[in-house]
């Protein structure tokens, strides 16, 4: 098991949360850690929904371009082409559990992808979601051209992708931004 992942199951709520607080950022060995926890539970008839969690300020704030996370947690800083980030990702969209995002805090970039990756998202007050790829000069990464179309209709995606504006978590549940909302002391829990 990877060290900056726990996963317990519960009532048969299996609930998988990141550790690399405060920020979450994200790399493939963690992606690939999440696909093989999420192939893991789907062959667990104990399981029957997955939760994916965070702790720390952020439920994911994007990808980590620097290595750091990979060279601390002794993982190589360049995967082989078997193990490239978006061959991983699209793993987490094959689970035949539904998937729950807890998202507090940012939820921006890959996070964003990560957490639209789910089938639903809860959220809390602290919760915002940014696209900023276009502000780093960056192609939407992590399928969000495909899934926040989907998620938000095609003309609210496309402001989103090209502005990279930050939204709250007060985007309404209608737009199916969020299934669910949750409170600020639940979000405070997960710091």
């Amino acid at each position: 098991m990877n060290q900056d992942l726990s996963v317990r199951v519960s009532d048969r709520i299996a609930t998988i949360e990141i550790r690399r607080p405060p920020n979450n950022y994200f790399d493939v060995v963690l992606i690939a850690a999440i696909a093989d926890t999420y192939e893991t539970l789907d062959d667990d008839p104990d399981c029957r929904v997955i939760v994916l969690a965070a702790e720390g300020k952020a439920f994911c704030a994007g990808a980590d371009l620097s290595g750091q996370n990979a060279s601390q947690t002794g993982a190589s800083q360049s995967p082989s082409p078997q193990r490239h980030l978006y061959k991983e990702a699209i793993r987490l969209f094959r689970t035949r559990k539904p998937v729950v995002a807890a998202v507090h805090g940012a939820a921006v970039g890959g996070g964003l992808g990560l957490a639209l990756s789910a089938d639903f998202r809860v959220t809390c007050e602290e919760a915002r979601f940014s696209a900023n790829f276009s502000r780093l000069g960056f192609h939407p990464g992590f399928g969000l051209s495909v899934t926040l179309p989907r998620l938000v209709g095609p003309q609210h995606a496309a402001t989103l992708l090209y502005t990279g504006r930050r939204i709250g978590a007060a985007m309404p549940s209608a737009s199916g931004w969020r299934t669910g909302s949750s409170t600020s002391r639940t979000c405070e829990r997960r710091r």
